[in-house]
């Protein structure tokens, strides 16, 4: 699992028949302390995230085993958004804050 930001939205009006409803998002790796690494990827949104969230994306096969992802064409899929973020004892993120 990665811990991301979502920070945008894609619409895709073509895209494949067993993708059509499902809301695509934009985010970007965080480390702990909430700075940006890596690049950029589109996610599908399995928990209704919104921009600004902290999210944990699940990559790979793993990312087909959603309800709304199963075997799909899918490589990274948001499957819960952050409520608190605790790292080497210490509240690095607090949703709200």
């Amino acid at each position: 699992m990665l811990i991301a930001r979502v920070t945008g939205l894609v619409v895709a009006t073509m895209k494949h028949e067993s993708l059509v409803g499902s809301k695509l998002l934009i985010v970007q790796e965080t480390d702990v302390a909430g700075k940006s690494v890596g690049n950029p990827m589109v996610a599908v949104d399995a928990v209704d995230a919104g921009e600004g969230d902290l999210v944990l994306v699940t990559q790979g096969s793993g990312a087909r085993q959603t309800d709304i992802t199963l075997d799909r064409p899918v490589d990274n899929v948001i499957m819960a958004i952050v409520d608190t973020l605790q790292s080497n004892g210490k509240v690095t993120f607090r949703k709200g804050r």
